[in-house]
């Protein structure tokens, strides 16, 4: 049995939706000789009249009607995939569902989210800030594709991928003994009151690391259980803290003052997945911009805490 090409399907109804050759062959950009012997070698291959020729017309033919009928059925269903396509490359009827730590929800998430809506104007987000405790629940029950985290998660059935290392910085409020100086130790910050989180949290032990490591005991102040609330009670002149840079990554942050941290104390930020899991395009989209947003902070971080690149003509 002869069957039809795709191409003789394109040009039957390109010749049936125009009526004549010459409109059929302006609808395809080609040459109407050329229509002409396509539809006559259809004709004689399929040994079925496909038109009726009156007055110059092409008119579908009354045996071949069943044809048509399905020409037409088979284009709705090209036009519909073509729109799903479509719909799909903006992110249409389809969401990005993820987390991230409160560190780089702050400022970072942000960012990397104003890049993934630019290229998907219609997909529908939903980012979730999350402990660390919490994520193993959130990826296994597969309520998102992926969390940003400050610190791996140790389990057999979720991968760790490590997509940026910043460092820990200090901040103090506006017009605190401290903001004089180019870098502050530990040993400085034990002076005053400091602000931390538990240190059983793993962000926590994160943030005493420094202090630990000299041989301090660290003796909070006052804590709290997210970074922005560490910065909001700086800010508000109730003591000084050790933090994540990626949680003060703004240019402009009133109130609050940044420096180099003596003790050099890396973070990694990791991309946390279910084991096996196949990401979506948006969520491997969303990723890179984080990755993007990530190494951008830490570029910007020196100037943010008051350090200037030496001028190479010095």
């Amino acid at each position: 049995m002869t069957e039809m090409t795709l191409r003789q399907i394109e040009v039957v109804r390109a010749v049936m939706m125009t009526g004549t050759i010459n409109g059929a062959a302006q609808m395809l950009n080609v040459s109407a000789p050329g229509i002409s012997r396509l539809v006559k070698h259809t004709e004689e291959s399929l040994g079925i009249r496909l038109f009726e020729r009156k007055s110059g017309l092409f008119i579908p033919s009354i045996e071949a009607s069943k044809v048509f009928d399905q020409l037409r059925e088979v284009y709705k269903g090209v036009e519909n995939l073509q729109q799903a396509v479509g719909a799909l490359q903006k992110g249409e009827d389809v969401r990005l569902s993820c987390a991230s730590a409160p560190s780089v929800a702050q400022f970072i998430a942000a960012r990397a989210m104003k890049h993934v809506r630019a290229r998907y104007a219609d997909l529908f987000i939903d980012l979730n800030i999350l402990k660390i405790e919490e994520t193993l629940d959130y990826l296994l029950l597969e309520r998102g594709e992926f969390v940003i985290m400050s610190s791996s998660v140790v389990n057999a059935a979720v991968e760790n991928d490590k997509i940026a290392e910043g460092r820990l910085v200090a901040i103090m409020p506006e017009g605190h003994a401290l903001a004089a100086q180019a870098e502050v130790s530990v040993h400085d910050l034990a002076q005053h009151p400091v602000i931390g989180l538990e240190p059983a949290d793993p962000y926590g032990r994160l943030l005493a690391r420094p202090f630990e490591q000299e041989g301090l005991a660290v003796q909070h102040a006052m804590r709290g259980r997210f970074a922005q609330t560490l910065v909001s009670f700086v800010r508000h002149g109730l003591g000084v803290a050790v933090i994540d840079e990626f949680s003060v990554a703004e240019v402009y942050m009133p109130g609050v003052i940044r420096r180099p941290l003596k003790e050099v104390t890396q973070v990694g930020i990791y991309v946390v997945r279910k084991k096996g899991r196949v990401l979506s395009g948006f969520a491997e989209y969303a990723i890179a911009q984080f990755r993007r947003e990530l190494s951008k902070a830490i570029e910007d971080g020196p100037s943010l805490r008051g350090v200037h690149k030496a001028d190479p003509m010095d």
